[in-house]
């Protein structure tokens, strides 16, 4: 998508609603690497997600180190099944605005973790970082994808 989608913002929480708002500000600017790694060079769909929840209010915890910041996707995984806010594919969670998707391997996007924007009847329209090399948009079929690993909810 080359257009920020217009979110309804009555149906959410004020957490949500900043999520929303530093995701769109952040399209809009299109940031690199760097600016969400804390000026690392590397792989930054962990980055972005961390950084997006740390300017929204909602902080990660790495469960590591501690620090805001989950630079890789498994580890990211692990922080929202050791808060036990994980749900698996297939455990009939429905995904809500300012989740968390994750991917393994075997996806088009390899391993990676983007946001899930909107949500319903099985069709997801995410927003992520290092997205072939930009913050970029998507809409799809859950079912259609594989690869998603679940969850990480808000």
């Amino acid at each position: 998508m080359t257009t920020f989608p217009a979110i309804d913002g009555s149906g959410l929480d004020p957490t949500q609603g900043r999520i929303v708002a530093v995701l769109e500000r952040e399209f809009k600017a299109q940031g690199d690497g760097p600016k969400y790694a804390e000026g690392s060079d590397e792989p930054w769909c962990a980055d972005f997600v961390s950084w997006v929840l740390r300017e929204a209010g909602a902080p990660l915890a790495n469960p590591n180190s501690g620090s805001w910041r989950i630079p890789g996707v498994y580890t990211l995984q692990e922080y929202y099944q050791g808060t036990d806010r994980f749900a698996p594919t297939g455990s009939g969670y429905q995904p809500r605005t300012g989740d968390v998707l994750l991917y393994a391997d075997g996806s088009p996007f390899n391993q990676h973790t983007n946001f899930v924007l909107t949500a319903a009847n099985g069709t997801v329209t995410t927003i992520g970082g290092n997205e072939f090399g930009e913050v970029a948009i998507h809409r799809f079929a859950l079912v259609e994808v594989p690869g998603v690993v679940g969850f990480g909810r808000l």
